[in-house]
């Protein structure tokens, strides 16, 4: 059997990071965790294939090689998956598909011959029994939420390592919060469950065998959902990383009462984490109770972000606008906070209703949501519901907040605020020994920045602050530029420009 895994096209948008990513020479931030894992569930017998069409396009040749074609899709690239499987019909191949978007919206894709709905550890080894007897069903729907130690080590050597900025690994499925816009707990549940120790462990031996040496981002949506389990993994993972040079910086998403526990953040110092996302959404108290985001009331907000960047790992947060409790002045609100917390990467969204969510039935028995198809890509400015404040009001307010916080001298200003409470004493020298694109990616980002750049002056205004103050942290301050340079282009391409040019 020769199988091809095809993970579609995901948009340009602030979470893409295009435009930072094409300084350093690569083509996305990370491989498809979830496709390369189901690869490592498939026969040893079977010949695999992957295509990340983010990396490279999925050519008729990809298809013609293939017996059956597997596919895995967010919300947002349900257009390029609906081509993938349209294209793989096209040419008689039997199509498998299955990830979040399908398991939410398995009516969406009625093309395709097999869906799966949910997690596959049990399903996809029912659905190879069946197809080697030729009974294979349409629909295989994970009744029960698998324990992760039948997760086999993904498939590494299916990638081209070169074409990306960082490796995926996951650690846990499930948090234990209740947001209720959230469509984790939907899919994954309330009750974390995690990997063992030695599992994690030897995925990073796999990792260190077919030769990564850079960022590694712990895709959990809350790597702390399971406090229990992560205290006795990151002692672990600790002297893993002390043994071999500390090879790889984690990146990683968590909740913000990681702010509450000085022994985790200690111990994700020592394993060699240098940031974190964290969901702030809003400094409105009302908005807060509203979305069921309790973890985050009660508590000062900067304060608990201070505390993280006091370890040594520069926070990154998500915001949102558009709740029904948020005041008319929330634009001006979110853009005070953003510059007191020192949040460079600030990824600011208009509230989406994602199907099978909490928020998406409130809405429904409200009868104020406006269509079913929502694509998760909230930069393009639309809303699938009809919201408490005056649409055009909200709409030209979170435009206003993009314009403001990523204009090139505010946006470094704060990047440069954030440096002065990033606090590295303690924390481990992450894989020192620079490659020549490492080299070659500063050189382009002086060209792109600090030459072509309309906003070349406040570039090297903030380059000469760096050296003065932050030299010992150069390198995170030279790829928060590039990371700003890209959400300025994004803001350029949705939102609107003065007659300067600038935002």
């Amino acid at each position: 059997m020769r199988v091809l895994l095809v993970y579609p096209w995901f948009p340009n948008t602030y979470w893409s990071f295009r435009h930072a990513v094409s300084l350093q020479r690569k083509r996305s931030t990370i491989p498809p965790l979830g496709l390369i894992t189901i690869s490592a569930m498939l026969p040893a017998s079977w010949e695999k294939r992957l295509v990340d069409i983010n990396v490279r396009p999925l050519t008729d040749a990809d298809l013609e090689w293939s017996d059956i074609v597997f596919a895995s899709a967010m919300h947002i690239q349900k257009d390029s998956l609906a081509e993938v499987i349209q294209r793989s019909k096209a040419k008689g191949k039997r199509v498998v598909v299955g990830g979040p978007h399908v398991s939410l919206t398995p009516d969406e894709v009625p093309d395709a011959d097999h869906v799966f709905i949910g997690e596959a550890e049990a399903t996809l080894p029912e659905f190879i029994r069946d197809l080697e007897r030729g009974e294979a069903k349409r629909i295989y729907n994970a009744i029960e939420r698998p324990a992760l130690s039948a997760t086999p080590i993904p498939d590494f050597h299916l990638l081209d390592l070169k074409l990306y900025t960082a490796m995926a690994l996951q650690y846990s499925r499930g948090c234990p919060f209740n947001c209720e816009f959230c469509d984790i707990i939907e899919i994954y549940g309330r009750v974390p469950r995690t990997k063992s120790n030695a599992q994690m462990l030897a995925e990073l031996d796999a990792l260190w065998r077919v030769g990564w040496r850079a960022n590694v981002f712990i895709v959990d949506d809350n790597f702390i959902g399971n406090k229990k389990n992560v205290r006795r993994l990151l002692p672990d993972l600790a002297e893993w990383s002390e043994r071999h040079g500390y090879p790889f910086g984690f990146v990683t998403e968590a909740s913000v009462n990681l702010a509450d526990d000085e022994e985790l953040l200690q111990a994700m110092r020592r394993a060699g984490f240098y940031s974190v996302f964290v969901g702030i959404e809003t400094p409105a108290e009302e908005s807060l109770k509203e979305a069921q985001k309790g973890q985050n009331t009660r508590r000062d907000l900067i304060d608990s972000i201070r505390k993280i960047q006091s370890y040594g790992m520069e926070v990154m947060a998500g915001f949102i606008v558009g709740f029904d409790h948020d005041p008319q002045n929330i634009f001006d609100v979110q853009i005070d906070f953003i510059r007191e917390s020192a949040i460079p990467c600030s990824m600011v969204s208009l509230l989406a209703a994602l199907p099978g969510t909490q928020l998406w039935r409130r809405l429904e028995r409200e009868g104020r949501l406006r269509r079913t198809d929502p694509t998760n890509n909230n930069s393009d400015c639309t809303l699938n519901f009809i919201p408490k404040m005056d649409e055009a009001h909200l709409v030209a307010g979170y435009k206003s907040i993009l314009r403001t916080i990523y204009r090139p001298a505010e946006y470094y200003q704060r990047t440069l605020d954030s440096l002065t409470h990033l606090n590295r004493e303690g924390a481990p020298k992450l894989w020192s020994k620079l490659s020549l694109n490492d080299y070659l990616t500063v050189v382009r980002i002086a060209l792109r920045l600090g030459v072509r750049d309309h906003a070349r002056r406040e570039f090297w205004h903030y380059m000469k602050r760096v050296l003065a103050d932050h030299r010992d942290k150069l390198p995170q301050g030279i790829a928060l530029a590039a990371m700003g340079y890209h959400f300025r282009k994004l803001t350029e391409q949705y939102s609107v420009v003065d007659n300067l040019g600038y935002l």
